[in-house]
């Protein structure tokens, strides 16, 4: 009797075990989730991969009635066509100098009416400043603006979204930054951005900063030197090339040294 009494129990708790390693393979896993394909895919940029050294240098916050004919004047003599984000409220002020950046193949793009921050702002509130500098800069260049790059690079991915819509803007924020606003001086804005560039970076700095236009000859002579070429933000994305994918891994013949040469050293 016992031996049946054993013989059951051995039964139901294989039975048991069988529906439970079932369970765990009907159930979830824990692979983690694929990472969902980028929304602003196409619509929102700070930095581009492309074929070549090519960058492109952009200033915000102006025109500036003193310190950016001073800029335009050193891009003018070295042949280097730059992105000027306006504030509306100096576009409007200064629509000559608007006028004269357009003029000279510089590119020009919508930087809000009065800087606020549009990731604390109804859309209504975005939309009329936005609405304000496309029409400001409309007005003293005779075109409006492509692209737009929100203050403080403050916005949202539902932002972005309508605005390119409505708009028809490309959002442009940027990869290399020298924190020229808290002004630490001409020297350490040419170092932050000269060891920060490569190939495709979008270069942010301000041309209402004294210490930011003094610091450019400095940056377009060490950038220049290191063979990079000046480009606008459009022409950078017009150039903009897939990235390529990561090699897969090789696995070693049984009879392959399992030592190789040191790599060629290079900047």
């Amino acid at each position: 009797m016992f031996r049946v009494h054993f013989l059951i129990f051995c039964f139901v708790a294989f039975a048991t075990g069988a529906l439970k390693g079932d369970d765990a393979v009907s159930g979830p896993t824990r692979e983690k989730p694929k990472p969902a394909a980028n929304a602003d895919s196409g619509i929102t940029f700070d930095w581009i991969h492309v074929d070549g050294p090519y960058v492109a240098m952009t200033f915000d916050d102006g025109p500036s009635s003193k310190l950016t004919p001073k800029l335009l004047d050193l891009l003018a003599a070295h042949h280097i066509k730059a992105t000027f984000f306006l504030i509306g409220e100096n576009a409007a002020e200064y629509p000559e100098l608007v006028a004269r950046e357009m003029r000279e193949g510089h590119e020009v793009g919508n930087h809000s009416w009065s800087h606020p921050n549009f990731g604390k702002m109804s859309d209504e509130g975005v939309r009329s400043q936005l609405r304000r500098t496309d029409d400001a800069i409309r007005s003293a260049a005779g075109n409006r603006p492509t692209l737009m790059r929100p203050p403080y690079g403050s916005i949202s991915a539902r932002q972005k979204k309508w605005i390119n819509q409505e708009f028809g803007y490309k959002i442009v924020l940027w990869d290399v930054d020298p924190l020229d606003w808290r002004r630490p001086g001409p020297n350490a804005v040419c170092n932050r951005i000269v060891k920060n560039t490569r190939a495709g970076s979008i270069i942010l700095a301000h041309d209402i900063h004294p210490g930011t236009i003094d610091a450019m000859p400095c940056v377009l002579n060490q950038l220049e030197a290191k063979g990079f070429k000046f480009v606008t933000v459009s022409e950078l994305i017009g150039m903009q090339t897939p990235i390529p994918p990561k090699p897969s891994a090789t696995p070693k013949s049984a009879g392959a040294s399992t030592t190789a040469p040191s790599p060629t050293p290079h900047d």
